[in-house]
């Protein structure tokens, strides 16, 4: 696990969100009001610009968590 790809991916949470870094491991897809469809879709665009990536329709739906996302991460080789 790369300690700088975490950094970024937790930045692009904590930004996207405006959360604290310890709430991040239980965050779950609409167990906020920030996270709602359109805060999907607007954090999955700034993975993907973070990461140099471009994620298929299938990982956007299944994107359900924080910790989710790491293993799809792992897809494109990005190990968080």
């Amino acid at each position: 696990m790369s300690e700088r790809l975490l950094d970024k991916y937790n930045k692009v949470f904590i930004k996207s969100f405006k959360i604290k870094k310890d709430k991040l491991k239980k965050l779950k897809y609409q167990s906020i009001t920030q996270w709602d469809s359109v805060g999907h879709m607007s954090m999955i665009g700034t993975l993907e610009d973070t990461f140099k990536i471009t994620f298929e329709m299938d990982d956007i739906i299944d994107f359900s968590s924080y910790e989710v996302g790491k293993k799809i991460l792992k897809k494109y080789k990005i190990k968080v």
